[in-house]
């Protein structure tokens, strides 16, 4: 189950990049002058995160230390190295590689987000960093396009097009498809915060195939928008289908946009099957199981 969540938030910065590059001209608001989004670099600014994740009944803490650097185009990054693993409330060790792996993240518009070379990374830490680039996506995109600059502020995007983790081998389907939904919270000057919240909902028409006549029918209150068929060592199939949504909640600095705190709740409500045709036709009864995810980061405080 670890390994295909993980698979899940990969897929999600894949889609998320994939809009950044197609999105439309923001739609026209209100005259604004500053964007409260705005991220203002410094560099060799250093910052460091706590993250503390549940997924399901795994519990973890972990941290990514950060220093701000310029790439050969000018545009500003944040290099993050990982450390101080906590599984289940006992120290992890984590692979060797993971001594060497450095994570690129930015909110400079000119950055490009691109998910790291994760076949060496340790399978522990491979959704702490998509997560945490979730995060930076997340606050990236409605920055870049200057949708929403005033409390209240909302915009509705609509991507719908479905994202695939399947390999052909052994997930021979592996499909879901989101709409984001941002919404500018409050901007309180005395506090010197913005909020943004960011929900990952289904589209009205997910674009997803359905190999099962049996996973048209709805597992929640809207159409199911995650569909996936893994072939089984004993030659069956386990065919699951349902609706993943997540909501994204993020505190940020007005003073130079860093992300001061995140939290992210993932909630995949499906059924699964075990059949004994590709056809998904002959298969048992379903079994519903709901995926609960909770992720939060914190920005540590500045060492003097």
């Amino acid at each position: 189950m670890l390994k295909k969540l993980a698979a899940l938030a990969l897929i999600f910065c894949a889609a998320t990049v994939w809009v950044a590059a197609q999105a439309p001209a923001a739609p026209a608001a209100a005259p604004v002058t500053v964007n409260p989004l705005h991220r203002q670099y410094r560099e060799g600014e250093t910052l460091a995160y706590k993250m503390t994740g549940l997924n399901e009944q795994w519990h973890y803490t972990v941290r990514a230390e950060g220093t701000v650097k310029r790439n050969e185009k000018g545009a500003w990054f944040e290099e993050y190295r990982w450390m101080d693993m906590t599984s289940d409330g006992k120290p992890y060790t984590m692979t060797p590689a993971m001594a060497d792996f450095r994570q690129k993240l930015s909110l400079d518009p000119r950055f490009i987000p691109s998910i790291p070379d994760l076949t060496k990374v340790d399978p522990r830490l491979i959704g702490p960093i998509t997560d945490l680039m979730t995060f930076y996506v997340d606050l990236w995109l409605p920055a870049m396009m200057g949708a929403v600059k005033k409390p209240g502020d909302h915009y509705y995007f609509k991507m719908g097009t479905p994202s695939s983790w399947a390999d052909g081998t052994h997930v021979l389907t592996g499909v879901s498809a989101i709409d984001f939904d941002f919404t500018l919270k409050s901007v309180d000057a005395t506090a010197g915060t913005a909020t943004l919240e960011v929900k990952h909902v289904p589209p009205a028409k997910p674009q997803i195939p359905t190999p099962g006549a049996w996973m048209q029918t709805p597992v929640a209150d809207t159409a199911n928008n995650w569909v996936e068929v893994v072939k089984q060592s004993d030659g069956k199939f386990q065919a699951g289908v349902g609706q993943e949504n997540f909501t994204v909640d993020l505190t940020v600095s007005l003073a130079d946009g860093k992300i001061l705190a995140g939290s992210m709740d993932n909630i995949v409500k499906t059924i699964y099957r075990t059949c004994d045709d590709q056809a998904l036709t002959q298969c048992s009864a379903p079994v519903p199981h709901q995926i609960e995810r909770k992720i939060e980061i914190e920005l540590e405080p500045a060492k003097p």
